[in-house]
């Protein structure tokens, strides 16, 4: 039996950046027509922090360990780092001097958990599948009721 392959899909936005904030995820599994979508908003966050949480939120959503998953994203900050091995350098000298040390350790965790690759594309260029994904980020981000992003409202408070 082959193992199930998907095909991720992820943008984040933040208005003002720092500012309001959301991500958005639509997950395809390959050969069905099986799709879903997720998205959710914070009260103060970043572009780059909302890129990334929507990659390690769509990677929980796995729910068999070894899946293969491909991540097609427009941030070069999430793709690069991972395919260049940026963030495992990061890792081997404990995150020093690094921004959003919290996600990219939970990234990490899921990432490992997944046979994982990224695909940049490039953003507002008529991607379906991303301009859906950039519409429930900015949706995500203007909810009447939104979520604090801890990891950056704590970090920015010096609690961190």
């Amino acid at each position: 039996m082959t193992k199930p392959q998907v095909h991720i899909f992820t943008d984040g936005a933040a208005r003002g950046n720092p500012g309001p904030g959301g991500y958005g995820i639509v997950m395809e599994w390959v050969g069905k027509p099986y799709r879903k979508e997720f998205s959710k908003g914070y009260k103060h966050t970043t572009n780059n922090r909302m890129e990334l949480l929507a990659v390690i939120e769509a990677l929980k959503k796995l729910k068999n360990p070894e899946t293969t998953a491909v991540v097609f994203t427009d941030s070069k900050y999430v793709a690069d780092a991972v395919e260049k091995g940026w963030v495992f350098n990061w890792e081997k000298k404990g995150f020093k001097d690094r921004k959003n040390v919290d996600l990219w350790i939970e990234f990490l965790k899921e990432y490992r958990k997944h046979k994982v690759k990224f695909k940049w594309i490039r953003g507002h260029n008529d991607h379906p599948q991303n301009e859906r994904c950039d519409q429930l980020a900015v949706e995500a981000s203007k909810a009447s009721r939104l979520l604090i992003d801890s990891g950056f409202e704590g970090a920015s408070n010096g609690l961190f």
